[in-house]
């Protein structure tokens, strides 16, 4: 079986359209599955969408994506498990790849991404960096990590110690463990913290890694981009019923 674990606070917005590609590409697969919503303390219709989308909601407060992640993973059924931020979409090819790559001896990976709105030159040129530097290290990046559940249970799972860069400790530990694939099929993500914060918050963040290095990532300060829970919207449709149809 494959669980696929959603981490999600304050994403009524974007979590629809994640559950919705979920649900066509593990269909098209045909493998049993099952989604787990992890409900991080939100106050707005996040568990309710997720709930009909007929995913199973866990509920906790921890407000840390490490912590997050690793309570869906001790709730899931799989042996296989996929992380996938809630304003993430993915496809059927990207996990047919996905299984022919851990049939082919891989015990984990992730996937290239491609933003879903182009933000402006700057940001484009710094994400060319960034994607360049993720490509050349062979790290997951957090919106989609794929596991064995043995591996990942083997390296104890995210580090809770850290409130960003956890898939970057996360990848390096499963490397450790056996083959580590990152995908060639993309993931879309949001391309929301461009659009939302202005570029002076977006180097000030950057500043903060540069100068603190990953131990940067163990401190809530300074890490506004992933917590301080800026939204594009707070009025979304609940779909009333759990086959992605209005």
């Amino acid at each position: 079986m494959i669980s696929f674990v959603i981490p999600a606070h304050n994403e009524a917005s974007e979590i629809s359209a994640c559950l919705e590609t979920i649900h066509r590409a593990a269909e098209a697969i045909e493998w049993p599955y099952e989604v787990i919503v992890v409900d991080d303390a939100s106050n707005d219709e996040t568990a309710a969408i997720a709930a009909a989308y007929e995913a199973r909601v866990i509920r906790v407060d921890h407000r840390q994506i490490a912590a997050t992640r690793n309570a869906g993973a001790a709730e899931a059924a799989g042996d296989i498990l996929v992380f996938v931020d809630a304003d993430t979409q993915i496809n059927a090819v990207l996990i047919h790849e996905m299984l022919d790559a851990l049939d082919a001896g891989a015990t984990a990976g992730g996937a290239r991404i491609r933003i879903d709105d182009a933000p402006g030159f700057p940001e484009r040129v710094l994400l060319i960096v960034v994607m360049a530097i993720w490509r050349m290290t062979g790290w997951a990046a957090g919106c989609f990590i794929y596991s064995r559940r043995s591996a990942f249970e083997a390296v104890g799972g995210f580090d809770e110690r850290y409130y960003a860069s956890e898939e970057i400790h996360l990848s390096r530990a499963l490397k450790r463990q056996g083959p580590f694939k990152v995908l060639k099929t993309p993931v879309v993500t949001s391309g929301r913290k461009w659009r939302l914060y202005s570029r002076k918050e977006q180097w000030r963040t950057i500043g903060h890694f540069i100068l603190g290095g990953f131990a940067a990532g163990r401190r809530r300060e300074g890490l506004d981009l992933w917590y301080d829970g800026r939204r594009e919207t707070d009025e979304p449709m609940i779909k009333s019923d759990g086959s992605g149809n209005q």
